[in-house]
């Protein structure tokens, strides 16, 4: 599938298969085309090419009623003007008379929603009442109400503070659990996507680069795009010959069997990088900075001739003192070659 605007490309040849009932994440940066992606699917934007399938039915002509989706924003998107159970029972009332459950019926369902996202007696406040995390349930229950084939949400915690937004995906993931329903959600946070998903898209530049579980998205990334926007990661330039990993001509007790020969990226993670003793294969850098992050410590070294900076994480209890110099080894660490991005 592709999405062009005017003379901007915002999706190139985009091809996923989202499971029945998997809670999957959209993840990249600002202009990755996440978000484009999630309102194809709704149907607020119609793809220059390719098509949409729900099922086995052909979506792509279909307008957003005719898809039945439930879209949850960031910004919550409440009628002001509307008590907590209008708002939930809103997309009910709206239907046509032949699809229109009773009023009566409309009341029951908004009520067990509010159950459901634990806001029960909240049924008549309005928004401007309400928490920023209360809104966004109430948004994420007037979604469901309509009890839709796909539940899509654009980064739905992202006006919110970080510690209703933990407790907030916390309970989304549990809820989903209970429901079942097909939901994908768009979000630039990789911890929020890694804790939440089944799966995780990752995305860059109107392209999927690799779509996988959490743990193969950190532990296997595929390219150094999605190595270094996965949690965080330092890079050395390196030289493979022969199986063997050096850098600036000094060997490293680094394998790379398979590796092609030539110029190469290592990439690693603070913390996996382990402080060893000096010796022949290690990694020597000169400490430049020290700084405490929660229970760890953050290392930073200027490695190499071409001073290039490394963190190394380390824990604060029964850390070792720390020398003007170290001598590092990567516990956990891929290459890739120079010329990829």
């Amino acid at each position: 599938m592709r999405k062009q605007f005017d003379r901007y490309p915002a999706l190139h040849g985009v091809s996923l298969d989202i499971r029945s009932g998997e809670l999957i994440a959209l993840l990249g940066p600002s202009g990755s085309g996440k978000t484009t992606l999630l309102r194809l699917i709704a149907g607020l934007e119609w793809p220059t090419t390719g098509s949409i399938f729900f099922g086995g039915d052909d979506a792509s002509g279909m307008d957003v009623q005719e898809r039945n989706v439930g879209f949850v924003f960031q910004s919550y998107a409440l009628f002001k003007h509307m008590t907590v159970a209008d708002n939930i029972g809103f997309g009910l009332r709206v239907r046509p008379r032949s699809s229109r459950p009773p009023t009566a019926e409309i009341r029951r369902r908004a009520s067990a929603l509010l159950d459901l996202v634990q806001l029960s007696g909240l049924e008549n406040r309005f928004p401007a009442q309400l928490s920023g995390g209360q809104r966004q349930r109430v948004a994420l229950a007037r979604a469901l109400a309509i009890e839709p084939r796909v539940l899509l949400l654009d980064e739905p915690f992202g006006a919110l503070d970080a510690k209703v937004r933990r407790e907030l995906r916390q309970w989304l993931r549990e809820l989903h659990d209970k429901t079942g329903h097909t939901t994908v959600f768009v979000t630039h946070d990789q911890e929020e996507a890694l804790e939440l998903a089944d799966r995780v898209v990752v995305m860059s530049q109107g392209r999927i680069e690799q779509v996988g579980t959490p743990d193969e998205i950190y532990d296997r990334p595929n390219s150094p795009f999605v190595f270094s926007f996965i949690g965080e990661a330092s890079e050395l330039p390196v030289t493979v010959a022969n199986g063997r990993v050096s850098i600036d001509g000094q060997a490293i007790d680094l394998g790379a069997a398979g590796a092609a020969d030539g110029p190469a990226r290592l990439l690693m993670r603070p913390n996996g990088i382990d402080v060893v003793d000096e010796r022949p294969g290690t990694i020597a850098g000169d400490v430049v900075a020290v700084r405490r992050s929660g229970g760890w410590r953050r290392v930073e070294l200027l490695i190499g001739a071409g001073r290039h900076r490394v963190e190394v994480e380390l824990p604060i209890d029964g850390a070792q003192a720390l020398s003007e110099r170290l001598h590092i080894l990567p516990r956990h660490w891929q290459l890739y070659p120079s010329e990829a991005s």
